[in-house]
């Protein structure tokens, strides 16, 4: 059975990127990574939470943009804001949980409650919720359930 790796490609920082991101997040880890002659990062794999990544220093010809994004599932707002705030540190916060990481990576930063405030059985407190979340850049998840809730 094949397997299906996401590539990042960077002009000249990804040894900086993997680097970074393995020590965001527990359990990361650098795989292997290949060198030129020069002894300069050429790519490495690496995983995120059990998922295999690959980047390369390709150059300036292609730049990562906001069309692909990484979800990030988090049990609770203290986590969301350890990976938001870390993640912020040089980045461009966007809106609805959504942010670009200084190497041009974009994030979702998302509860994983966020499912039934949106796709809950109540459609009005859903449309309270999704109302809610329009307004926000970093998701407050006592702010969405009070909307979800009619407070």
């Amino acid at each position: 059975m094949p397997t299906i790796t996401p590539f990042l490609w960077f002009s000249d920082n990804a040894e900086a990127a993997i680097t970074f991101y393995c020590g965001l997040f527990p359990d990361a880890k650098l795989i292997d990574a290949q060198r030129g002659p020069d002894g300069r990062f050429f790519t490495g794999t690496f995983e995120l939470a059990g998922r295999r990544f690959m980047a390369l220093n390709g150059g300036p010809m292609y730049a990562i943009n906001e069309a692909i994004s990484l979800f990030v599932s988090c049990d609770d707002q203290a986590e969301m804001d350890h990976y938001w705030d870390a993640l912020a540190d040089g980045g461009k916060p966007l809106r609805c949980g959504w942010i670009t990481d200084r190497f041009g990576v974009t994030w979702q930063i998302i509860p994983k409650s966020l499912g039934n405030f949106l796709g809950g059985p109540d459609p009005e407190a859903a449309s309270r919720a999704r109302a809610a979340m329009m307004t926000m850049v970093k998701l407050d998840l006592a702010a969405l359930q009070a909307a979800y809730d009619g407070d």
